[in-house]
């Protein structure tokens, strides 16, 4: 297969990247700095000054879009401005370019995220829930509604609500350095879902949605069971032998992280519905063996 992806150089793109060459598939880059990727054909691309240019899009079989501001910053009105603006504006001019070439993508996968239920508290969340209606939700709506354009096209698009992501770098590393200081713990409570997901597993839902056109529309990707925030604490604990019942104040995580905190006080309990109806078994499904693979590097 040919396959363009956008946001190859982060923790998902980077293992996809590896696995697609792994099984033989060309891989081409869009990015704003192709001298990042120099063993891939690399094209430059800024998402929101115009649309993808066309020599990365024609002929290809899929496009895979990653890229976006990082959400886990504190979150100033300009920082507020570049997260939405990067999903909703950058996917549009994606679009845009895969509007203009004649030979165009048969699929795209583009991600999203678990932020789109907005704060739920233990209510399952599969697929068909409606949106939140906080900021995070506001901007999984825009960011999904311009990928879904492509639809309008006769390309197949797959929405990927993506959880935390386990891996080398990620979340992790930013937990991490806390746990190992013995001051990592329940977080505002702890009673607050959290949705993960193993890297190994969310690259796995790409490949097989590259490969099977059954794959459209959103699709969760978490693990079956999202654990409480508390659950998921102890489980970190264990995997670095070190406590986690150091409990952590809501008030002192709004003082770090301002209002970017309500992505961690609050959660969803997003379940992979759709991928188990669509046959998918998740390599990493049991939280201890999760983190544990995750922190080796397995």
């Amino acid at each position: 297969m040919r396959i363009t992806i956008t946001g190859a150089t982060g923790l998902i793109g980077a293992k996809l990247v590896a696995a697609l060459q792994e099984r033989g598939d060309e891989v081409t880059v869009l990015t704003r700095d192709p001298s990042k990727v120099p063993d891939l054909e690399a094209h430059a691309w800024e998402p929101a000054a115009g649309p993808a240019p066309a020599a990365a899009l024609a002929g290809r079989d899929a496009v895979v879009h990653l890229a976006g501001e990082k959400i886990d910053q504190r979150w100033s009105g300009d920082v507020k401005r570049r997260i939405r603006e990067s999903r909703e504006k950058g996917t549009r001019n994606l679009v845009e370019g895969i509007r203009a070439v004649g030979e165009r993508p048969g699929a795209l996968l583009s991600a999203s995220g678990v932020g789109y239920y907005g704060p739920r508290g233990d209510e399952p969340l599969p697929e068909d829930t409606p949106p939140g209606d906080d900021f995070l939700a506001g901007v999984c709506v825009a960011w999904e509604a311009e990928a879904r354009r492509a639809g309008e096209l006769g390309v197949r698009v797959v929405r990927f609500r993506q959880g935390v992501v386990l891996g080398a770098g990620g979340a992790l590393s930013k937990m991490l350095p806390f746990f190992k200081l013995g001051v990592g713990g329940p977080v505002a409570g702890g009673k607050q879902r959290l949705a993960w997901i193993h890297a190994d597993d969310i690259v796995g839902m790409y490949l097989s949605a590259l490969d099977d056109g059954r794959w459209s529309g959103p699709v969760n990707a978490t693990a079956p069971e999202p654990p409480t925030n508390a659950a998921f604490s102890k489980s970190l604990g264990r995997a670095i032998h070190r406590p986690a019942a150091l409990p952590v104040p809501g008030f002192a995580v709004r003082l770090l992280y301002g209002d970017m905190a309500t992505i961690v006080v609050t959660g969803q309990n997003a379940v992979p519905q759709r991928a188990t109806e669509l046959g998918y078994r998740h390599r990493h499904p049991d939280l201890d063996q999760a983190l544990k693979s995750a922190l080796s590097g397995d």
